[in-house]
């Protein structure tokens, strides 16, 4: 922290300025106060003499909107932005070192501190990455370390860059401090390289020096490409994750919600609970925290910052060089004044003297340039070529030398590219193929940095978004450690193009067909590729096994049957021609299905003539009513089997739960939010079941069971048991009495929500985010297990898999799987939600369907195949 230079801005929007306090390569930040002075600020202002260059402007812009997509977690949201063309950001202040500071102060990290970082910024990771972008922000002065869990300040190549310089012609040359095996061999990064820097980083926070620095100074990009990475100092529960971390092929590297869940089950935020940081890195934070507050006190008293703040709890020398900016956080209480144009935080005596500054290693050599798309020429300034020995530099080193490896850098597009704006695209001899998720950047061959030349920045994006390559099936993932959730045999990402599917269900363990309101998309389950789309779908409910090679879809006005090979549709029946004495039939939400038997109910309004008058009275007027039936329906020989009269819901048609089915019946219970005012009123707040034979469909009996209420969580099996959420409790009945079994208590104002049965064991979850299993047939408790994810919400939907095995938990917040026959808590999957064409992200819960040996996890628009047992 220094105070403000001659030429310093002293305001931004709202936002009145209070001292410089921290710069990048790329940007200045200051700490600033809003306008009724309540609020503390970070504004990061770019630098002037790159905010001139279009190329520059664009990336910064692109970077300040992925990191308002990411806000929350641990990513501070951002605040008010320039009303103008300025190039600036807010975010709020929060006392806090970075990496890099907090390791001069107080050397390596524990490892449960490393913990905690990691799954932090691999949380993050995670979130960029279902989204098929690369971050390409992590280093040491990116991450800071706050009280209550890290932050990352850089969304992009910009704000984790090592040096970004303006050159002739109005070109940008940006190289980020990390290297990766792939980019030494010219290729350009992917979603691996940011696992790799994140391996780097938290080797480094575990012993204080990067795993490829001994050696001779030119040849760290080939340790980094070809050598072995020293992990000998490393803790031995964390060695074989950070090793998975740096494999040089980036296929081996595992996902960030992998690494975020071998790092901290419970979430980085669980485990940080009751204190993270050492003692001397926490006291400095709190140091950093009296400071800005008195040299706040000191800014509105009218002192400024001419003359401090406070008095600084140690001392530094007056001529101290201007560039070597001392760690927020490590000195004394203020600003003290040493030059007109330089101030300089005070140092405190602990801290250890300054380092010689690391002269910044020189570019690698270019191929030739071809176009815009250019390898940088060596400046002379920057000196011989050589890496910093240690791997690290200091904190106190020059910003442009405070990344461990500061080699040219492909700078591709800032994360989320679908925001990034279009700039001039010539196309270079040599582009890569299109990546997994549609992102392509242009990167001349051999090239081991970029130019932008007048501007240009090539992305282009792509709709198709399955990441399978071929239709052969995948390879059989490698072995995992309890925590980490399995590799994806594929994923897929709808187009952004398309509406979000309505509905998505498995056809025979084969397909995974999605259904919207302007197609339906079937998927092959072995290799997520799309296997047809058929417009004629459009619209339709989920998918059913309806005879060989044909998939069964009920539509708005007709069943369909579609070939299951390419979409084409073999059969079609209109509601108008099979239920002619239902005229204007509008099917509800489909019930259920058994065998080749099919659930569903429909209506149609009637006009009931009102009766002839008598002499001397006056007609009466014609009314309209709603008549209601449930139906049975064969799709395999195509035929209604049955029907009978129900009540009409509130809109008509009656929307039924499947509660059970059994050999001679079935019991269902309607959804409460389509009883009729008066249904609700007759029901005096309590659910009401009805029975029907299977074979004729003849109403068998209409009952209530104990307090169950219309909303409340049902589910039946074959012996004749009905379990149900009651208060905050689970309740069995018996279906032919309506007499209670047994009482499953829950937590004090929790409630159950669905059961799903396996055998013998009946599994259950409620609001209290508890996970369990009980004995069907006594209620006794086998197993109770929590997922770890914050209080509130519904209960997790679950989802047994097809072989029994594994038993997966899905809310808001995250997947967990549990062993079915110990409960033991096997991984947890995260991502980053939904992203809609205009940027927004949608935060929608998961869900999970079963198919085989495989789970498909869905969030929007976003599809996971995992194996499970």
């Amino acid at each position: 922290m220094e105070a403000l230079r001659q030429d310093d801005p002293r305001r931004f929007g709202p936002y009145t300025v209070l001292a410089r306090f921290r710069e990048t390569a790329s940007a200045v930040r200051y700490l600033a106060r809003d306008t009724d002075g309540d609020g503390r600020v970070v504004v990061t202002a770019a630098r002037p003499e790159l905010a001139a260059l279009p190329a520059f402007r664009r990336r910064f812009q692109a970077e300040a909107r992925t990191a308002e997509r990411l806000s929350g977690g641990w990513v501070q949201p951002p605040l008010a932005g320039p009303e103008d063309d300025g190039l600036w950001t807010a975010a709020a202040y929060v006392p806090a070192l970075t990496l890099a500071e907090a390791i001069a102060l107080a050397g390596p990290l524990p490892e449960r501190a490393v913990r905690i970082l990691g799954a932090g910024l691999a949380e993050t990771l995670s979130r960029v990455h279902a989204t098929g972008a690369v971050l390409q922000g992590l280093a040491p002065g990116t991450v800071l370390l706050a009280e209550d869990g890290p932050r990352l300040t850089a969304f992009g190549p910009l704000g984790g860059a090592a040096g970004a310089e303006a050159r002739e012609g109005g070109q940008l040359s940006v190289r980020l401090g990390y290297l990766t095996p792939e980019q030494v061999e010219g290729e350009a990064a992917g979603t691996p390289s940011d696992l790799f820097v994140l391996g780097l980083l938290l080797a480094y926070a575990a012993t204080g020096t990067t795993p490829f620095a001994d050696g001779p100074a030119d040849g760290a990009a080939e340790r980094i490409a070809h050598a072995s990475a020293e992990l000998g100092s490393v803790p031995d529960a964390l060695r074989g994750l950070i090793a998975g971390c740096l494999a040089k092929d980036p296929a081996d590297r595992p996902g960030a919600g992998a690494v975020a869940a071998e790092l901290a089950l419970e979430g980085a935020a669980g485990l940080a609970r009751g204190g993270w940081l050492p003692e001397p890195v926490a006291t400095a934070v709190t140091d950093q925290a009296a400071r800005v507050r008195a040299l706040d006190a000191a800014s509105e008293a009218g002192a400024g910052a001419e003359t401090g703040a406070g008095t600084a709890a140690g001392t530094a020398d007056a001529g101290t060089d201007a560039e070597a900016v001392a760690p927020a956080g490590t000195a004394g209480a203020g600003i003290r004044q040493s030059d007109p144009a330089t101030a300089q935080l005070a140092l405190p005596r602990a801290l250890p003297a300054p380092a010689a500054a690391t002269p910044e290693p020189p570019h690698a050599p270019a191929s030739p340039a071809s176009g815009p798309w250019h390898a940088p020429a060596a400046s002379p300034a920057q000196g011989a070529p050589h890496a910093p020995a240690s791997g690290l530099p200091p904190a106190q080193a020059p910003a442009a030398a405070r990344q461990p490896y500061a080699y040219p850098y492909p700078a591709a597009p800032a994360a989320l590219p679908q925001q990034l704006p279009a700039g001039p695209s010539p196309a270079p001899p040599a582009a890569p193929a299109p990546g997994r998720r549609g992102l392509l950047t242009a990167v001349a061959a051999g090239a081991a940095g970029l130019v932008v030349g007048g501007g240009a920045v090539l992305a282009l994006g792509s709709d198709d978004q399955a990441a399978a390559t071929d239709d052969k099936p995948s390879a059989a993932p490698r072995p995992t450690v309890p925590g980490r959730a399995p590799e994806p045999r594929w994923t897929y990402t709808h187009p952004a193009t398309a509406p979000v599917p309505l509905t998505a269900g498995v056809w025979r363990d084969e397909l995974l067909v999605l259904t919207g309101t302007d197609r339906a998309t079937a998927l092959d389950l072995r290799t997520g590729r799309a296997r047809w789309t058929s417009k004629d779908a459009a619209g339709a409910q989920k998918v059913l096994a309806a005879g060989d090679g044909l998939c069964f879809l009920a539509g708005p006005a007709e069943f369909l049957w579609l070939s299951s090979k390419d979409g084409r549709v073999e059969h079609r029946v209109r509601y108008a021609d099979q239920f002619t004495d239902v005229p204007g039939m509008k099917v509800g939400p489909l019930t259920g299905l058994t065998g080749n038997v099919l659930w569903f109910t429909g209506s149609h309004t009637v006009t009931v003539k009102a009766p002839k008058p008598k002499k001397g009275e006056k007609p009466g007027k014609d009314t309209q009513v709603a008549k209601a039936y449930l139906f049975a329906y064969d799709v395999v020989r195509r035929e209604e089997v049955w029907r009978t009269a129900v009540p009409a819901g509130r809109d008509g048609t009656p929307a039924y739960r499947l509660t059970a089915v059994r050999d001679a019946d079935v019991v269902l219970a309607q959804d409460a939010a389509t009883l009729t005012a008066a249904d609700a009123k007759a029901a005096k707040g309590k659910a009401l079941f009805r029975c029907f034979d299977r074979a004729s469909g003849k109403p068998l009996w209409n009952r209530q069971f104990g307090s169950v209420s219309p909303t409340a969580a049902a589910l039946g099996d074959e012996e004749g048991r009905l379990y149900a959420a009651v208060g905050s409790g689970l309740q069995a009945f018996e279906t032919a009495t309506g007499k209670p079994v047994w009482t499953l208590a829950g937590p004090e104002g929790s409630v159950f929500g669905t059961p799903v049965l396996a055998g013998k064991l009946l599994h259950t979850a409620n609001r209290a985010q508890e996970v369990g299993a009980v004995e069907a047939a006594t209620g006794r408790l086998a197993w109770r297990r929590s997922t770890e994810v914050p209080l509130g919400g519904n209960a997790p939907a679950l989802t047994l898999s097809t072989g029994g095995g594994t038993l997966l938990a899905a809310d808001s917040t995250q997947v967990t799987a549990f062993a079915t026959a110990d409960g033991r808590r096997l991984w947890k999957f995260q991502d980053i939600g939904a992203q809609e064409p205009k940027g927004a992200t949608v935060s929608a819960p998961y869900r999970v369907l079963a198919a085989g040996k495989t789970v498909v996890v869905r969030r929007e628009r976003a599809f996971y195949a995992f194996p499970v047992a």
